[in-house]
């Protein structure tokens, strides 16, 4: 008897585990097939399907993020969560209001007019631009980095920060914990001892532990005074392709003068805020108009019931009329996204994608080659362009509309970086950047559908194996 109770005791132990897991992902899972999956390997793998749930199933990435804006949320500060108009400050023509919606109703702000946008290409024309500003700034310096490197741009800055230090500037340096690992010297611990005020975003440590790799601040930020900049240029030397023509990093970067420059001082204080536990008063708007560009910042990261830049692609995509340029270092969109660029290409949109054609991470250019066949099937063009290894990741759509900032096509921006993007409404700055994209276009190499379905079939299992781990690289 008390064999046949331990028996049914684990018999019900077994099934409790198992309809836990299965009801935690029918709960949790936003793919109905990946909720599916995990369903029936917990259900008839008794034991083993639950613990492989457990291990690889639960994002705990995601849970983390929850439990951190839950934890936080009280502490925010009034500007965290401005107030939403209805109505928009300024009448949006006709013929931006379908574009301009998503990005309205996805992020509670409307469109701020009055602003000058400059793109500026690699690092050698934007760091001796983010310099000028930081020699010039009398009253405040921010800057985030996903990785501030030593070198000797990274010198330039230090010094540069430093007088500015000198002036009796508020001078702070917000770097993610994991891009620190990128520069093993610690410039930054000068930077700190000059009065550099310095943090860092959710690093690694022994006590409390934090052992976590994801969740990290991707967002790029500089502002000086009255003038930001933001998009993808990280702090090093590799960006100045003046020095390093053949391994350098190419990227675009953007000057923003006008009113959105408060949105992004405030998107830094409440980064700043969230890694020291202490937020800043956001002092009212005295940024004068210098342009005619309509922007919306876009700020995204994990912990949000919202995917925000997933639906905001996807929300610009299906209102192209004419044609989208996208220029991406990864592509590993979500199905989402390659459902929108298949839709586009068939209604009759051209949809023209620019990819690196030497990455910086193989398997990253393994993975993307697995999903390609799907778009080109569709009519999609795809070009591979040639180094030194492109970082940009811009859109632009029709004429009007850019999306620029730091945020890839990948699972990893999508869904488990803090990211931080612009919306641009403006002509001029449509046309320079997709003449950039042209231009990577005449130099690269179309791909073609029968070129891929040509591979050896080692290499399409190479590409294939990549590709199922995608959403872990």
């Amino acid at each position: 008897m008390p064999l046949l109770v331990l028996e049914t005791l684990i018999f019900l132990a077994v099934q409790v585990l198992s309809w836990a897991a299965v009801c935690h992902a029918l709960l949790t899972k936003r793919d109905p097939r990946s909720a599916l999956s995990w369903t029936v390997i917990s259900l008839f793998l008794p034991v083993l399907g639950p613990m492989f749930y457990i291990l690889f199933g639960i994002s705990r990435a995601e849970s983390r993020a929850n439990r951190l804006m839950r934890r936080l949320a009280a502490a925010e500060p009034e500007y965290a969560h401005p107030p939403f108009p209805q109505e928009p400050p300024e009448q949006i023509p006709p013929h931006l209001l379908e574009m301009e919606l998503p990005g309205r109703y996805l992020t509670s702000r409307h469109l701020c007019g009055g602003n000058d946008i400059i793109p500026l290409y690699n690092g050698d024309a934007a760091y001796p631009a983010m310099l000028d500003a930081v020699n010039h700034a009398q009253d405040h310096v921010y800057l985030a980095s996903y990785i501030f490197k030593s070198g000797k741009i990274c010198e330039a800055f230090i010094e540069a920060m430093s007088k500015a230090v000198g002036r009796g500037a508020d001078v702070r340096v917000l770097i993610d914990g994991i891009g620190a690992f990128y520069s093993p010297s610690k410039p930054w611990k000068r930077m700190a001892g000059q009065g550099v005020h310095v943090e860092f975003f959710l690093p690694p440590r022994l006590f409390p532990p934090n052992f976590g790799i994801n969740l990290r601040n991707h967002r790029k930020i500089l502002i000086c005074d009255n003038t930001a900049f933001t998009g993808g240029i990280n702090i090093a030397d590799h960006n100045c392709l003046c020095e390093y023509p053949k391994n350098g990093i190419q990227d675009v970067h953007f000057r923003c003068q006008g009113p959105i420059v408060q949105d992004l001082r405030r998107a830094f204080l409440l980064n700043w805020g969230f890694s020291t536990g202490k937020y800043d008063p956001l002092e009212s708007d005295k940024t004068p108009v210098a342009g005619s560009s309509r922007c919306r910042l876009v700020m995204d990261g994990p912990g949000s019931h919202i995917e925000i830049l997933n639906e905001l692609f996807c929300g610009a995509i299906s209102a192209a009329k004419g044609i989208i340029r996208i220029m991406t270092p990864y592509f590993l969109p979500s199905h989402d996204i390659m459902a929108a660029l298949r839709s586009a290409a068939r209604r009759g949109i051209e949809v023209w994608i620019v990819l690196p054609g030497k990455n910086n991470l193989p398997y990253m250019h393994w993975a993307m080659l697995r999903l390609l066949p799907t778009l080109l099937q569709a009519g999609v063009r795809i070009w591979l362009q040639p180094p030194p290894f492109a970082h940009s990741k811009l859109m632009t759509i029709d004429g009007n509309y850019s999306q620029i900032g730091s945020a890839n096509l990948d699972a990893r921006s999508l869904h488990l970086n803090f990211e931080l993007n612009m919306e641009v409404f403006d002509t001029r700055l449509h046309d320079r950047l997709a003449e950039h994209i042209d231009t990577a276009i005449a130099k690269g190499r179309e791909i073609t559908l029968k070129e891929i379905e040509a591979q050896p079939l080692p290499v399409k299992l190479r590409n294939a194996a990549c590709w199922i781990f995608s959403p872990y690289l």
